[in-house]
């Protein structure tokens, strides 16, 4: 996978009798190995539009490229299976399943691939160590901190070796210095994997990290900057 190209992206919601504007004739490039966040404040198009390039919702028109493979004319199951292989998804609740382990959540998505269980347990335990989690693996969720618990769901979303993360307010649990770790964990990731990250994040410390600081407001891209990236929270 390379590039990520959007063009012309407009959605709309019905909330009551009022349509809102999700995304405003949005167009962007994100080239393979950036470091992206999104920010701007609640409503203006950032969610939006990371759950767009993912895949998880439709624009009402425009077109969304990720690589050569036009994601917006996806059927159900070949979008699946694109998401499933190339993206991974962090959120700011976590998503794990409470009733497995660290590890048995790590190996959920390899499992789903139909990867066999000698591959799955060496992947989890090694991608479980990178994350810092060595030790834990037979832990529950409701036996983890917050921060622990999102380094599981990062461990999830990279152990498949996907070319790009999404990550939508991924720090919103966590206190300053987990969040500052988990940050640290992203750029590790970015420059050793070449891994793309694209953030959705109103807070400012998480934008310090990235390399480009794209703001949205009422569903347009109002700024688009270039800045120097934060190489550790040290």
């Amino acid at each position: 996978m390379s590039s990520i190209i959007c063009k012309d992206l407009c959605k709309t919601f019905q909330q009551g009798d009022e349509i809102i504007t999700g995304l405003d004739n949005v167009s962007i490039t994100i080239d393979r190995g950036d470091f992206v966040c999104l920010s701007g404040p609640s409503g203006s198009g950032k969610t939006t539009l990371l759950n767009a390039i993912g895949g998880l919702d439709t624009p009402d028109s425009g077109q969304i490229f990720i690589g050569d493979i036009q994601i917006d004319k996806l059927g159900k199951g070949p979008l699946a299976d694109m998401r499933l292989n190339n993206i991974g998804f962090v959120f700011q609740s976590y998503n794990l399943i409470p009733v497995l382990t660290a590890r048995e959540n790590v190996e959920f998505v390899m499992q789903v691939s139909g990867m066999s269980a000698e591959e799955r347990s060496q992947k989890s335990h090694k991608i479980l160590k990178e994350v810092g989690l060595a030790g834990m693996e037979d832990r529950r969720p409701a036996q983890l901190s917050g921060g622990q618990q999102q380094r599981v769901a990062v461990a999830r979303a990279i152990v498949s070796q996907p070319t790009l993360i999404l990550a939508d307010e991924p720090t919103a649990n966590l206190d300053s210095v987990t969040s500052s770790q988990l940050m640290d964990l992203f750029v590790e990731l970015n420059h050793h994997h070449h891994i793309t990250f694209v953030i959705a994040t109103h807070d400012v410390r998480v934008m310090k990290y990235a390399k480009r600081l794209i703001k949205m407001e009422d569903g347009k891209i109002i700024s688009d900057e270039i800045q120097a990236q934060v190489l550790s929270s040290d």
